[in-house]
């Protein structure tokens, strides 16, 4: 079979939902939407961790972190998606789409492992409460936090410079961006040895997190049990029940993207599960902090406030 160089042609095709047209408005308008909500939700919550005092603390200088990985990812991929459902350009320049892998490989990679980080600060809240704050100091914090990002960036690299090294058949992609498990499909090769080091790549990045989350909440749930008083249940799930929620929405849609094998990895399916872990679970974030911790929501009635005295 013929092979296609994108790096000396014009790119690549960037399918989309250009199949289903008759989706194509529904979706333009409610993608739109939503990804307004998200840049407004995450600034939200950046903001107020930097403004409130109250909210100077590990779990939400991790929860800006959180937010802010969002805004990026989210902005790496819905602007080229909004161009392509107006049937504008539906083209991608090789460089763009390198680019475009690169940066979302390293968001999602650091996401896995912050959210593996997060459970840790929650499993010292919970568990050793009268140590905490010894323990996630503010250097220790700001350690686990650039380790992430730089772990992220690292992993990113490797998966994108073994992916566009695969001599591809063709130059449509059938997605809304460039994604990975696109590549795979698309490689006239054999591609058993590089998906074998980038399966083992994937694994550490995602089920090595998930291994600590989970331990981390066996941890919580047996000291949360240990606790008397039905105030104090309450109180220690409230403070774990957010991030596990996202989690839980994080952990599921990458681990069917990304930990299937790709003979089974069905283009269509996948493109629909992408809107949901690059549109909708970025909202949810600040919606299930916000909704379910009064820290958030009193620290956002305290600024707006503030501002309706300003006028």
């Amino acid at each position: 079979m013929e092979t296609f160089n994108a790096s000396l042609g014009k790119g690549f095709i960037l399918v989309g939902f250009s199949d289903f047209p008759q989706l194509e408005v529904f979706l333009f308008v409610f993608i739109l939407v939503f990804y307004l909500l998200t840049l407004l939700g995450n600034t939200t919550i950046i903001a107020l961790s930097r403004l409130d005092v109250r909210l100077h603390t590990p779990m939400y200088f991790f929860l800006s972190h959180l937010s802010f990985l969002d805004l990026c990812y989210t902005t790496s991929t819905v602007p080229q998606l909004l161009i392509n459902l107006c049937g504008l350009d539906r083209t991608i320049s090789y460089g763009g789409c390198v680019a475009q892998l690169l940066i979302f490989l390293a968001l999602v990679s650091t996401e896995c492992l912050l959210l593996g980080v997060m459970a840790f600060d929650r499993y010292a809240a919970v568990c050793r409460p009268l140590h905490y704050t010894t323990i996630m100091h503010p250097q220790l914090c700001q350690g686990l936090a650039i380790s992430s990002w730089v772990s992220g960036l690292v992993n990113s690299v490797i998966q994108t410079g073994l992916v566009m090294a695969m001599p591809l058949c063709s130059h449509r992609l059938n997605h809304f961006f460039c994604e990975m498990p696109i590549f795979l499909k698309l490689a006239c090769e054999d591609t058993n040895g590089t998906e074998v080091k980038m399966f083992v790549a994937r694994t550490i990045i995602l089920i090595f997190p998930a291994a600590l989350i989970l331990g981390s909440y066996g941890h919580i749930a047996r000291a949360i049990l240990r606790i008397k008083s039905m105030a104090g249940r309450r109180k220690a799930f409230g403070t774990c029940g957010s991030h596990l929620i996202v989690v839980s929405l994080f952990y599921g849609s990458g681990i069917y993207t990304y930990l299937q094998p790709i003979h089974r990895y069905s283009e269509n399916e996948g493109k629909f599960v992408a809107v949901f872990y690059t549109i909708l679970t970025p909202i949810l974030n600040p919606l299930i902090y916000t909704l379910r911790n009064k820290d958030v929501k009193g620290a956002l009635w305290k600024v707006l406030g503030k501002g309706t005295d300003l006028v």
